[in-house]
């Protein structure tokens, strides 16, 4: 089975910071979703936690 392209994360934050979110998102036209994708990978490369790089959905995986 394939993977799936993207998982689920829901989480409770305090209101506040949910209308900052969703003003840098709007100021930099993504989603909030994207942005909190964007700041994770950047803690995650700051702080030296490696990510493993997603297969890509058009890669050719036959072993020919």
């Amino acid at each position: 089975m394939a993977p799936k392209k993207t998982a689920i994360l829901n989480l409770r934050i305090d209101p506040t910071l949910k209308e900052a979110a969703r003003e840098a998102a709007m100021r930099e036209q993504r989603s909030v979703g994207n942005l909190v994708e964007v700041l994770i990978r950047r803690h995650c490369e700051e702080a030296g936690i490696p990510i493993p790089e997603q297969q890509s959905m058009f890669e050719d995986t036959d072993d020919e």
